[in-house]
């Protein structure tokens, strides 16, 4: 083997004791309560279009929301919450949609995530980085840093991601790493995602009444219970969450058995 599969390899073995480290709790042996949560936050700019504002202002929105949601998941005590903030597809918006959200991010970066930081939250990004500019890069790297030993809340965002994308950078990096088809397992796959530590959401959330998964997590998934709430992004509240949870709650997951 050569110099660098001897290093992919090493890698490999690296992440996977990261993971086996976690000691994650079973899915079988998961709680009633949702303790992990991924959300679609969609709906900023119809919100926008109804009361007569730019789309910006729609996405501005959606942040209050955000921050809204965070703070009642801290209170709820979810330890886990991965939100959709930018697809890949995204960057086919026009570009001063783009250009505002790329501003948006730096300010919520900036003003927003160190707040919650203060109540406990540790921020991650999940993505590309290399498509946006220097400073917003920087900006991403050092909040993680700065929040890399909060535990009360994990905060995944995902930026510049696509579902089908991280399985196929998944698979090359596999690949690249040499790794035996007959030692493939689930646990080795995970172990080559974006971020292999982020536990699968027990509930997934989509607001605005659409009824689809738009190429989010669809690895993480796939036994998470699914709630479509009619509401748009910036009108979600305490109150929707909570209502969204008390349902889960009463829902029996049976992983395909009886």
């Amino acid at each position: 083997m050569t110099k660098l599969g001897e290093t992919k390899m090493l890698g490999l073995r690296t992440r996977l004791r990261a993971l086996r480290a976690l000691a994650l709790v079973k899915e079988r042996e998961l709680p009633p309560a949702a303790r992990s949560i991924a959300i679609i936050m969609d709906g900023n700019g119809r919100w926008a279009r109804r009361h007569g504002l730019p789309v910006a202002s729609g996405h501005r929105a959606g942040t209050r929301a955000l921050r809204r949601t965070v703070e009642t998941c801290i209170e709820l005590n979810v330890r886990s919450l991965a939100v959709f903030a930018f697809s890949t597809e995204n960057w086919s918006r026009p570009k001063d949609e783009v250009e505002a959200l790329m501003t948006i991010l730096a300010e919520t970066i900036e003003k927003e995530l160190p707040d919650l930081a203060e109540q406990g939250v540790r921020t991650r990004f999940i993505g590309r980085r290399d498509r946006v500019g220097d400073d917003l890069r920087a900006a991403m790297d050092k909040i993680e840093k700065a929040t890399a030993d909060k535990k009360r809340l994990d905060l995944w965002i995902a930026f510049d991601y696509g579902g089908r994308a991280e399985l196929i950078e998944a698979a090359r990096e596999m690949l690249e790493a040499g790794v035996d088809p007959k030692k493939l397992d689930e646990e080795v796959f995970t172990s080559f995602l974006s971020a292999p530590e982020m536990p699968d959401p027990d509930l997934l959330i989509r607001t605005s009444g659409e009824s689809r998964i738009s190429n989010f997590l669809l690895w993480q998934i796939a036994y998470a219970e699914l709630a479509f709430v009619e509401k748009l992004w910036p009108e979600f509240g305490p109150a929707d969450l909570r209502a969204v949870l008390h349902t889960y709650a009463r829902r029996r997951r049976r992983f395909g058995g009886r």
